[in-house]
């Protein structure tokens, strides 16, 4: 991590004022920059994230719209690069991105289970966010034997407050001092945060369970190995660094030795920070984890020869493991599935075991990421899923619940495939074709799929059609075929 025990405090006292007066609150020589590459920020982000999700109206949202349970590494690369956005030196494509968050969050609005509303642009919730994040990054610079001195402090809490700024318009929700700060959280902490769904989803949940990522397809057992030790490792390490009176309160198990292993943790994490200058970069290792095996980034084909050695580890580890076997994702991928796999796999985006709105919207939140879209394709790529969703209602949803099981589904699969998904399919097409020439070519299509254009199409001039395009994406959403772009886009973890 960079000393900054030497700056001089910044003003803190109002977020966008202190933004206008010291541009090196965002960009590379910010507070912000030197946590965003340190191999404790991953504890700390965790742990942020338990603390967003205790809160009833942010728990409430995650159940209802997130991914998190079932594509959290897709998740977690979108996060990695809105941050990056955000904190970056560009002001133009910090207010690009800002834009799109809100419009992102204007559409997550409901109520949760005990009828409560929730709203995620309620700007006391959105301050609430941004405090996690702050407050983590601080116990964990304490909990890893290296307190920042009140100077740093001060100024990653003006990076905060103007990140903060830069998506409301300002930052009144968050106290204007550090020292004001302080009462705020523990105010919080002690009166609203609750024991809710979301957070225990992701502290027994979520890693004991956690799918692997596309670079581990297809090593199941090794991934199994990894995650059956280290899964329960980080549940215990992150109960153990949250608020005492929260885990009092919450019921929280204290289990003998979880502060030791914790700090522990923290300090091992911390070592790394001692590697040569550019080994660990949070954004090239997410996008390793994201990498396709397929794809014509120059990396593939060395992590290519690393997975066959690997894949042979793993046949060393069943034999002295006793793991159940797990299915092997690239086993058949020509082959088509069942519409329950499929169900599960592509449609069931956010993993509660039906398919609603949120999981349509859900697809069109990850495409217009990806394509970075603005407000008009987004709109008009939102309004055709919607159109879909009525479609699938009106012919899927027998009992009338206003949801689709597994089963409603698997009875009716040819349903699926009607014109709205068609719309879907040309509206697509459109915002991918990003020159207008009705063709997609090899560069739109990465920004998409992010893979290599591998289409082979003898005769032509190598582009991909409006026809070959339309057609592929309904074989994937009707056939159900695995041997399509789509798997990694809609179906990877």
């Amino acid at each position: 991590m960079t000393d900054t025990g030497s700056n001089e405090p910044r003003n803190t006292g109002d977020a966008s004022g202190a933004a206008a007066a010291d541009d090196q609150l965002f960009g590379p020589d910010s507070q912000f920059e030197a946590f965003f590459n340190d191999p404790r920020w991953a504890l700390a982000v965790v742990r942020a994230t338990v603390l967003e999700a205790a809160h009833p109206q942010v728990g409430a949202a995650l159940i209802d719209n997130s991914t998190f349970v079932t594509h959290p590494w897709r998740r977690l690369r979108n996060t990695v690069v809105s941050l990056q956005r955000m904190f970056g030196p560009d002001d133009a494509v910090r207010r690009r991105e800002a834009a799109r968050l809100n419009r992102l969050h204007a559409r997550l609005s409901g109520t949760d289970a005990h009828d409560r509303p929730y709203d995620a642009m309620d700007p006391a919730v959105r301050a609430w966010v941004v405090a996690t994040l702050f407050e983590s990054s601080v116990t964990m610079c304490r909990l890893s034997g290296q307190p920042l001195e009140q100077a740093a402090m001060e100024r990653l809490y003006a990076e905060f407050r103007a990140y903060l700024a830069a998506l409301d318009g300002d930052a009144r929700h968050l106290p204007s001092t550090l020292h004001e700060f302080w009462a705020y959280y523990d105010r919080v902490v002690e009166e609203e945060l609750e024991n809710t769904e979301a957070m225990r989803i992701i502290l027994y949940r979520l890693f004991d369970h956690l799918p692997a990522p596309p670079l581990l397809h297809g090593l199941p057992t090794l991934w199994a190995a990894g995650r059956a030790l280290a899964g329960p490792l980080i549940g215990v390490v992150t109960v153990a660094s949250l608020p005492e009176p929260f885990r009092r309160r919450a019921g929280l198990p204290e289990l003998p030795g979880a502060q030791t292993l914790m700090q522990g943790a923290y300090l091992g994490a911390g070592l790394a920070r001692f590697l040569p200058e550019g080994w660990i970069r949070t954004d090239a290792l997410t996008g390793l984890l994201a990498l396709s095996p397929d794809s014509d980034d120059p990396r593939a084909r060395t992590l290519g020869a690393l997975r066959d050695r690997m894949k042979r580890a793993g046949a060393l580890v069943r034999l002295i493991t006793p793991l159940p076997p797990e299915p092997d994702p690239d086993a058949g991928s020509a082959a088509r599935r069942s519409a329950e796999e499929f169900f599960a796999a592509v449609l069931d985006q956010t993993g509660d075991g039906c398919l609603d709105w949120p999981d349509l919207a859900a697809m069109a939140r990850e495409i217009a990421g990806r394509l970075d879209l603005d407000e008009p394709e987004e709109t008009r790529l939102y309004d055709a899923f919607a159109g879909w969703w009525r479609e699938l209602q009106a012919a899927l949803d027998t009992d009338g619940d206003g949801r689709i099981s597994a089963a409603e589904y698997a009875a009716a699969v040819p349903s699926l495939a009607g014109p709205a998904l068609i719309r879907v399919a040309e509206v697509l097409f459109d915002v991918t074709d990003v020159n207008g020439d009705q063709r997609v070519d090899a560069a739109e299509y990465r920004a998409l799929f992010r893979r290599g254009f591998r289409r082979d199409m003898t005769g032509a001039d190598g582009t991909y059609s409006r026809a070959a395009f339309v057609r592929d994406f309904l074989a994937f959403m009707s056939g159900r075929e695995r041997s399509t772009p789509y798997d990694p886009l809609l179906a990877d973890a």
